[in-house]
């Protein structure tokens, strides 16, 4: 892994996130989802999850970082999901529903890790975590194993 090229990804990325255009935005919240686990990553996702501009850029990077599918990605919605005003909850429910009413096996991976997030130390992201365990708990995926 080249990590100079991936730090210069998440700078462009950053970059485009502040653009004026919610299709950026967007794109930029979907794309820096692939780089959660690096520090210079949380603070531009953490934003474009909470964009003030547009609600879709909000769906966006949150389906990005679940499509992941691991505490990174989990951990970081669940940060913004415990300060999130309505209108961004919604939209972040919409994204959660979305990734997750497919497969029960992704659904209970994701519904084990938040149950373990919610001791977390940091306290943003243990309310989130209970918040977005709620969420998946009232969820009934498709496909239910035999």
């Amino acid at each position: 892994m080249d990590s100079d090229l991936r730090r210069a990804a998440v700078v462009t990325l950053g970059e485009l996130g502040r653009s004026r255009d919610w299709r950026d935005r967007a794109d930029a919240g979907h794309s820096l989802a692939g780089f959660a686990e690096m520090q210079e990553a949380l603070g531009p996702l953490l934003e474009l999850l909470l964009d003030p501009g547009d609600t879709f850029v909000t769906r966006r990077t949150t389906e990005g970082l679940l499509r992941r599918k691991d505490r990174v990605g989990l951990a970081v919605v669940a940060s913004a999901l415990a300060v999130a005003n309505s209108s961004h909850c919604d939209w972040i429910d919409t994204a959660i529903v979305d990734v997750f009413s497919i497969f029960s096996d992704d659904l209970d991976e994701a519904l084990r890790l938040c149950e373990e997030m919610s001791r977390d130390t940091d306290d943003r992201v243990a309310l989130g975590a209970r918040q977005l365990h709620d969420i998946l708990a009232g969820i009934d995926p498709v496909p239910r194993p035999a």
